[in-house]
């Protein structure tokens, strides 16, 4: 994609399946080296729907983690980093390395509901 007088803007998008029921959602815009916005987020199959869990984005004007329970209530928590590659890295090894917790905390929610 190009911007508006021939500046480059591009945006790269991804889904990446983890396991069987499992997934992350990618997305990220960037003017050269520079994350200009972002959303990833963790996605489970429960009952053959896919729901978000686990969602970093910089909607709202800021960095922020958004934990969605499964009776739709959001906890929504700021990043403290004013850099968005900063913010975009966090988020992408927060979901590498917790995603299977993620995974277990949603399922037994779920499941108490």
């Amino acid at each position: 994609m190009f911007g508006m007088g021939g500046i480059d803007i591009k945006t790269e998008e991804y889904v990446a399946r983890l396991t069987f029921d499992c997934r992350k959602r990618h997305k990220h815009t960037h003017f050269k080296n520079k994350i200009v916005r972002f959303t990833t987020q963790l996605e489970v199959c429960y009952e053959n729907n896919w729901y978000p869990i686990i969602r970093y984005d910089t909607s709202h004007g800021f960095a922020h983690r958004d934990f969605i329970h499964p009776s739709g209530r959001i906890d929504k928590t700021p990043l403290f980093l004013q850099d968005y590659n900063e913010a975009l890295i966090f988020a992408e090894n927060d979901l590498k390395n917790n995603w299977e917790l993620y995974r277990e905390k949603f399922l037994k929610e779920v499941k108490n509901d």
